[in-house]
């Protein structure tokens, strides 16, 4: 499994120029690569090859005097440059073609100077190292010293060095590691996402939805007035937009922490974890988008999928138009759609349901159903059939969904009514359609 280890980095003023320097090399042959490659089709010549595109914007252009300084940064960040380009459009190709699923994408874009994200990479070939002293050694920057939280399990493969929106610095190291499993369990879960509670877990515990952003508010709303009063292009406006990005970059940091921390927790406890697949990208587009932004379900269920790979549990997601909320966890019968502010529910069969709570189990009962049956049709658990549903009426429609000797009713027309002339039996079978 490959992980990355991210660590902050302290550089100082000529590395933080040599850095910018990096930064706007691989930059401009980034946009030269894309701009060659729109001008061959526009003219109608052939797709440029990746080795031909990098003799052109590369090898070519450094015997040019317009990008002779091209020759003051390494080799290998131009390289990794192009080959992110590379990379871009083949996936702009495999999703126009149908064999990249999900959205669309669009064609790759030029990059900005002005973009809040500035990246470059290092490989191997680069000879970067990580020396006795704790210190990053990087090829025509220098030793850039770094704040080591942990130790890196094995050699790095390759290191990214970041510059956000904050102004902070980090290398990024791509590690390749072992499973490391943990000592097997009997707990399974069942998890329901949310915005009141953050998780709803099948066994009835409840986890507070931490609200970082909500409770950061009061502060960015002042950061932002104060921005929206600077002049534009002024010093004092660049300076005030660092201190909106550090203030957003706290709250994602908070969030992040607090994240990882609990699904370790929940991987850690459990041998399964089941949660739903949620349309968090439809959601985004909905009244509760800053609460659901906020809530940051899909790098918390992303947590969930690495770790419980890497530590041997077992990790899968629910069909999102399973009707959790709406299906009664003690027998089955689907209920009637009901709106969020139902938050406890009485099913026909007697039992009373917390909305969470019971869609937390039907989610467990979904998951094991999937993962046990590869796919097989999910069935609640056998029970006996109730009195007054153990005989075949006449004006009874027969059900959908049987389950091992229960009919779940619903309206409509008897499809399979006994004959006339044949009497009913007071007693018999239950219906099977």
């Amino acid at each position: 499994m490959q992980l990355r280890y991210n660590y902050r980095l302290y550089p100082d003023t000529a590395q933080r120029k040599a850095f910018a320097r990096s930064f706007g090399c691989a930059r401009v042959v980034f946009n030269d690569g894309l701009r060659a490659r729109q001008t061959a089709r526009e003219n109608g010549e052939e797709y440029l090859s990746d080795g031909d595109l990098s003799k052109q914007v590369i090898t070519r252009a450094k015997a040019t005097p317009d990008r002779a300084w091209l020759g003051e940064v390494s080799s290998v960040v131009l390289q990794q440059a192009l080959a992110d380009l590379n990379v871009a459009y083949r996936n702009f190709f495999a999703s126009i073609s149908g064999k990249r699923k999900g959205r669309k994408l669009a064609p790759p874009r030029f990059r900005s100077r002005k973009d809040n994200r500035q990246a470059i990479r290092f490989t191997k070939n680069s000879w970067f190292r990580v020396l006795d002293n704790g210190r990053l050694r990087l090829p025509k920057i220098g030793d850039v010293p770094l704040r080591w939280s942990r130790q890196l399990p094995a050699d790095p493969s390759s290191v990214t060095i970041i510059k956000d929106a904050a102004g902070r610095y980090f290398a990024s190291f791509v590690v390749q590691t072992t499973d490391e499993p943990l000592p097997e369990t009997d707990s399974e879960v069942g998890m329901d996402l949310g915005l009141t509670h953050f998780a709803v877990l099948s066994d009835g515990t409840k986890i507070a939805a931490p609200k970082f952003l909500r409770r950061a508010a009061r502060k960015l709303r002042r950061l932002q007035q104060d921005l929206s009063r600077k002049t534009t292009g002024s010093n004092r406006r660049k300076k005030a937009v660092v201190k909106v990005a550090r203030a957003h970059a706290r709250v994602a940091d908070t969030r992040r922490d607090w994240q990882h921390k609990l699904s370790t927790a929940i991987i850690r406890d459990n041998q399964a974890v089941y949660v739903e697949d949620l349309c968090v990208a439809g959601l985004g587009r909905t009244r509760l988008a800053k609460s659901v932004h906020d809530a940051g379900w899909a790098s918390f269920t992303a947590m969930l999928e690495y770790k419980a790979a890497r530590y041997g549990r077992t990790f899968a997601r629910v069909d999102r138009f399973f009707p959790s909320t709406r299906m009664c966890s003690h027998c089955g019968r689907i209920n009637d759609k009901m709106t969020l502010d139902v938050r406890a529910w009485t099913c026909p069969c007697g039992s009373t349901h917390d909305r969470d709570v019971n869609a937390a189990r039907n989610i467990k009962a979904a998951g094991r159903a999937d993962f046990n049956d590869r796919g097989a049709r999910i069935r609640p658990a056998a029970m006996p059939a109730p009195r007054g549903e153990a005989v075949i009426h006449p004006d009874a429609a027969c059900s959908t969904r049987s389950v091992q000797g229960i009919s779940v009713r619903q309206g409509g027309e008897n499809v399979n009514p006994p004959p006339l002339s044949a009497p009913v039996a007071p007693r018999a079978a239950p219906a099977r359609c």
